[in-house]
């Protein structure tokens, strides 16, 4: 029996091509065909496993196995997938030959959780500002943040790129808090900070506003999922449960979710 029609971009996400927003962009510029014809506006039908896709002229096959590899990204490296300048980039850091894209972004300054997966519903879910889904950041500023200037993240800040105001919650980690124990520059001091999206350079555009230097940024918790113990090059497959788990966070089907490590 013929597989029902699904829209274009989910059918190319669970492919592994890319997340649904990224399908959407190639759909929209053009690079997308279906059965030979150019696709260029949402709202496509296809039909798995029948219609025959093509992005830029490669053919899109069966959705691969759905595989989850969390990474602590270390300073120094790129979370896109490319660098036409040659930059180190994360995924380097991703064991096996699976095609895997990483579920947001991290500046090259900044290091901790970063996700890769070919779960092109789940990165959607998770990085659109619409679902609301939180993440936490460890970040050691010059300085002591005032009780005013947490009001002010609060409350929102702009900061010319979009129509809303950037929002961060404080959360204080008490005097003399140090990541994994490390000693404390003089005069410097940790604060954990909550977002409910993710805008480039968010954190550091908006303690800059507030004259507040950044002299180091970590990302700890996406969702349900936390960096735990790893060292900064070290990675892992998320276990079956852990996805299903994940997914059922952000109000997926958890049954979907493969087993992470695609190399067992």
């Amino acid at each position: 029996m013929p597989s029902e029609p699904q829209r274009l971009q989910k059918v190319m996400a669970q492919a592994g091509v890319a997340s649904r927003r990224k399908c959407e962009e190639l759909i929209a510029a053009g690079r997308v065909r279906v059965n030979g014809a150019v696709v260029d506006q949402m709202g496509v039908r296809v039909r798995p496993g029948v219609d025959r896709i093509e992005v830029d002229g490669v053919l899109v096959g069966e959705a691969p196995a759905l595989a989850y590899y969390l990474l602590h990204k270390p300073v120094g490296y790129l979370s896109t997938v490319r660098d036409p300048h040659g930059g180190r980039l994360a995924v380097e850091l991703v064991p096996g030959e699976q095609r895997l894209y990483p579920v947001g972004r991290l500046d090259r300054d900044s290091e901790g959780l970063l996700l890769f997966t070919n779960d092109g519903e789940l990165a959607l879910r998770l990085t659109h500002p619409r679902y609301a889904h939180s993440k936490e950041y460890r970040v050691l500023i010059g300085g002591a943040l005032s009780p005013e200037q947490a009001e002010r993240l609060a409350e929102g800040i702009a900061l010319g790129d979009g129509p809303r105001p950037a929002r961060a919650r404080v959360k204080r980690l008490g005097p003399g808090w140090a990541w994994r124990g490390e000693p404390v520059p003089q005069g410097a001091q940790w604060i954990g900070l909550i977002l409910r999206e993710g805008r480039k350079r968010q954190i550091r555009e908006m303690l800059r506003a507030l004259a507040v230097p950044v002299l180091r940024l970590i990302r700890v918790r996406m969702s349900i999922l936390r960096l735990g113990d790893l060292a900064p090059g070290q990675g892992r497959w998320l276990t079956a449960e852990e996805a299903q788990a994940l997914r059922q966070a952000v109000r997926l089907d958890p049954r979907v979710a493969a087993k992470g490590d695609p190399c067992d």
